[in-house]
């Protein structure tokens, strides 16, 4: 199969970028893939397809822009071009772009798809049902949210034109069925990035590490994280370092240097920026524990799988998709009270106080993280388009006969 897979892709920093290294990595070591074609964001550097292992041919051809209106076109011409046998889209609602009529123009193509008569498959990450418009830092302007519902459900008719439409939770399904009468969304968990044998749980010496991992300044804000541990350690004496790892979301620029700026009389808080792929996996094992600092979700949580993979206590709050994953996937976590500062300093407390608590949490997330590896989710990618494949073939052979 010749797939094409329409994504950004690293080192770009628009969303989703490292679920389609992680993808990649497994299509291009599966034998029914003959040749990748990523369909990329536009970015300096040079994109990473730098393999160890042998595998198939990639081709990479930047063809659209975050926030371009011309996307629609500049990507169909890259599809004529290459002439894939199947296109999987990894989008998210804001993939192309957080101007509405951008980030419309982009969600349309699933469907020049089908009107091309091309297998395609839509990866959708986050359903508008399900996200808090106004602390995901989409707006907080009530008759705006309603604006935004209308636009959310006319989008997500157009992204259910694809041939399927792939969801991370089955929370999502059931919405899409119900409220859309949708009958070709199939649930794909979301999958862990990678397996590492597992670890002996042990933890550096020296302090230990609260971490924190993403995109900040809109629903995830690392201000009550910080001002947690100065209270837990008032409370116990704990020699404790905040780390807080990744970058602004694109929505808020220059948050965390406020933070930083805000902060600095705090000892021992280290912002990291942008991680390379090389040191997420230093990152996450020097930590003690990780904590998910949001006041909403926008869907399944790739730093979860990333945590669990890595044998790491979590604490969470107790809200949305976060919630149903721990119910549905088998995690396990501290929770706390979204807005509370005392209620994450408790959490991050029962803890970093008791390692044996630390060791079960962790052990219980390695084994939920092992069940769906990504070389798995990438099979029932290619499982699912040779489903469509010989659906399609059948419907020409009876239309001919």
């Amino acid at each position: 199969m010749k797939l094409a897979i329409v994504t950004a892709y690293p080192p770009s920093k628009v969303t989703l970028n490292e679920y389609a290294y992680h993808l990649v990595k497994q299509f291009r070591k599966n034998e029914k893939v003959t040749e990748l074609i990523l369909l990329t964001d536009k970015t300096e550097g040079a994109k990473d397809i730098e393999f160890n292992e042998a595998d198939c041919k990639i081709t990479v051809k930047e063809c659209w822009s975050f926030n371009s209106y011309k996307n629609i076109v500049s990507v169909t011409k890259a599809i004529n071009q290459t002439k894939p046998d199947s296109v999987l889209f990894n989008l998210q609602f804001m993939k192309f772009g957080d101007k509405k009529i951008a980030a419309a123009l982009g969600l349309m193509l699933p469907l020049v798809c089908k009107l091309k008569k091309i297998p395609n498959i839509v990866l959708l990450h986050n359903i508008l049902e399900e996200v808090d418009l106004g602390s995901a830092g989409f707006t907080s302007n009530k008759l705006m949210q309603k604006i935004y519902g209308f636009i959310g459900t006319t989008l997500t008719k157009l992204i259910l034109q694809a041939d399927t439409v792939a969801v991370t939770m089955q929370k999502y399904v059931d919405i899409l069925q119900d409220k859309y009468g949708a009958k070709n969304v199939k649930l794909i968990p979301h999958g862990t990035f990678e397996i590492p044998a597992e670890p002996d749980y042990k933890l550096p010496e020296g302090p230990l590490q609260v971490m924190t991992f993403g995109k900040f300044g809109t629903y995830k804000k690392v201000e009550g994280m910080i001002e947690a541990v100065e209270l837990v350690r008032a409370s116990t004496g704990l020699n404790l370092e905040v780390v807080v790892a990744g970058t602004d979301n694109p929505n808020v620029p220059g948050y965390l240097a406020k933070v930083q700026e805000d902060y600095k009389h705090v000892p021992q808080v280290r912002f990291t920026g942008y991680v390379e792929e090389y040191e997420v996996p230093i990152l996450f094992n020097e930590s003690a524990v990780v904590v998910f600092p949001y006041t909403s979700t926008t869907g399944s949580s790739g730093v979860l799988h990333q945590a669990g993979s890595y044998g790491k206590a979590v604490i969470m709050p107790d809200l949305g998709d976060l919630a149903l994953l721990v119910q549905d996937e088998g995690y396990r976590g501290e929770f706390f009270e979204p807005t509370s500062v005392e209620s994450l300093a408790k959490a991050i407390e029962a803890i970093v106080t008791n390692d044996a608590y630390r060791l079960e949490l962790a052990k219980t997330n390695y084994k939920a993280a092992t069940a769906h590896p990504m070389s798995q989710i990438a099979n029932l990618y290619l499982e699912t388009f040779n489903t469509i494949i010989e659906k399609k073939s059948t419907r020409i052979a009876t239309a001919s006969a």
